[in-house]
């Protein structure tokens, strides 16, 4: 088995062109190979192999045929690659020893793999050294089919073959700086089953987090972070066509790697650490109004202007909160597109790879010891502040919702930690529980803080709209005062549901 150390990127297409004669921006280039690959896709009707996190496929180079299996991104930096020359252009399952694949192969396997998408790319190649390193820099352009259907493919490869991976990421850098190119984690399979199925620019949520008992806490980290960048990254299409559900699933991808920054705070110090932490909450931030203007406009104020308001106000109010909403998303799309985001995304995956957590106390314990301590700990504190929970302030009650969060992160990345019977009705309970006071806060955090947007609409107003804007403004406010007014008790019970959650 092979490897591949690799990142790859989008590019525009005329700094996509300059990279492939040659102009890169850093190290040393040497001579330039052109093919032209044609590669078939292979899995089940129920994509048994997708489900699996494999892809298979027989790709023709010349005169030959290379079958080749990878394994699904994620868990590692890179991918698992099984490559063998074969006999004709149809997957030979005799062949896939000392695979992933091998356990699946089964007479039913055999009949059912059929084709499901086709690449066909004009691949140029570039070795470089950067200092000890030999990195090689791969340009694809071409088309990817499925059905009628077909999408162009113009990408760039990033693959270290020998060296270290701080000069990959230091030639990755500066390929971004130059030529503008965004740290793309999608794979040509994963695109090719997105164009079948006819998904490809919609909201994408969190995949399953594998984490094994035998794991050092410093392998589980990285695992559990690469896991939620894959999650918030895969997200930018989806941000960039203003659907409100990718900006959301980004925020919570952003919000789930900064839970596990938190988690595993005792293994990451230093400068650099909060440097991420910044930027990511930076991003984190830039999307937060296109999020709540969406959640106001469709769950408050097109419900309440619907018949219920006088006509001038309600169409004064919807407008003007259509414009603030269709404002929020553009921004949130800007900020995607940025380039201090690209550069977050390189950075942030570069942290996470090259930080050295051998030499750190604690990062070679079992993630096991480390899941139980984490849960236990955080557990105590949330039962503490509980009690008062009614007493707090609105910022204080934000801050403990912030830490019920961070508990169902916690219960979700360790949960195949704690595979016993007794365990998993212990987390199924405290999920239920920490979900139930997560939205029970979030509504009450929400109704402050419309409390204070629809304060500053009505102001705002025109002097003759000013009255019915404040009329309607005070219908929406009223009608969900009413809805929140129950909600105290009920974070109050689930917060003593807590309270019967023996330790793990």
């Amino acid at each position: 088995m092979a490897v591949e150390t690799e990142l790859k990127f989008r590019v525009p297409a005329q700094k996509l062109r300059s990279l492939a004669e040659g102009k890169v921006p850093s190290g040393e280039v040497g001579a330039r190979e052109e093919t032209s690959l044609a590669s078939t896709y292979f899995d089940t009707p129920r994509r048994k192999l997708r489900r699996h996190g494999l892809s298979l496929r027989v790709r023709h180079n010349g005169d030959k045929h290379i079958q080749t299996i990878k394994s699904a991104p994620g868990a590692q930096f890179g991918r698992g690659e099984w490559e063998t020359e074969i006999e004709g252009d149809v997957p030979d399952l005799s062949k896939v020893g000392g695979t992933p694949l091998k356990p699946f192969v089964s007479k039913k396997l055999r009949r059912s793999l059929k084709p499901v998408f086709e690449t066909s790319v004009h691949r140029i190649t570039l070795p470089i050294r950067m200092k000890a390193s030999e990195i090689e820099l791969v340009v694809d352009r071409g088309k990817l089919i499925a059905g009628q259907r077909a999408t162009p493919i113009e990408e760039l490869e990033l693959e270290l073959k020998k060296g270290h991976p701080d000069d990959l990421f230091r030639l990755a850098k500066s390929v971004e700086r130059n030529a503008a190119a965004e740290l793309y984690f999608k794979t040509k399979a994963e695109r090719g089953y997105s164009l079948a199925c006819g998904d490809q620019s919609h909201a994408v949520y969190a995949e399953p987090i594998e984490l094994k008992k035998q794991m050092s806490a410093g392998e589980a980290f990285r695992i559990i972070a690469r896991s939620t960048i894959r999650h918030f990254a895969a997200n930018a299409d989806a941000v960039r066509e203003l659907d409100p559900d990718g900006i959301h699933q980004m925020r919570v991808g952003l919000r789930r790697l900064r839970a596990a920054i938190s988690m595993f705070s005792h293994l990451l110090p230093g400068e650099r650490t909060e440097q991420m932490k910044a930027e990511l909450k930076w991003l984190t931030s830039e999307l937060a109004p296109a999020r709540e203007l969406d959640v106001f406009v469709k769950e408050k104020i097109n419900r309440t202007t619907n018949g219920l308001v006088p006509r001038r106000g309600g169409q004064m109010i919807e407008k003007e909160f259509a414009a603030r909403r269709a404002e929020a998303l553009e921004h949130a799309r800007d900020a995607v597109n940025s380039e201090r985001s690209r550069i977050l995304l390189i950075e942030v995956l570069e942290w996470i790879e090259t930080t050295d957590l051998g030499a750190v106390n604690g990062s070679q314990a079992p993630v096991r010891k480390i899941a139980a301590d984490i849960l236990h700990r955080r557990l105590k504190k949330l039962r503490k502040v509980g009690r008062d929970l009614e007493k707090l302030s609105n910022d204080d009650k934000h801050k403990f919702r912030i830490r019920i969060k961070k508990m169902r992160y916690a219960a979700q990345f360790f949960k195949r930690l704690f595979p016993g019977k007794r365990d998993r009705k212990q987390l199924a309970r405290l999920s239920k529980h920490s979900k139930k006071i997560q939205d029970a806060l979030g509504s009450l955090n929400d109704f402050v803080a419309h409390q204070k947007l629809a304060a500053d609409t009505a102001l705002r107003a025109p002097v003759e709209n000013r009255r019915a804007a404040a009329f309607t403004l005070g219908v929406v406010l009223g009608r969900e005062n009413e809805a929140v007014k129950p909600l105290m008790k009920v974070a109050l019970k689930e917060v003593r549901g807590l309270r019967q959650i023996r330790a793990f």
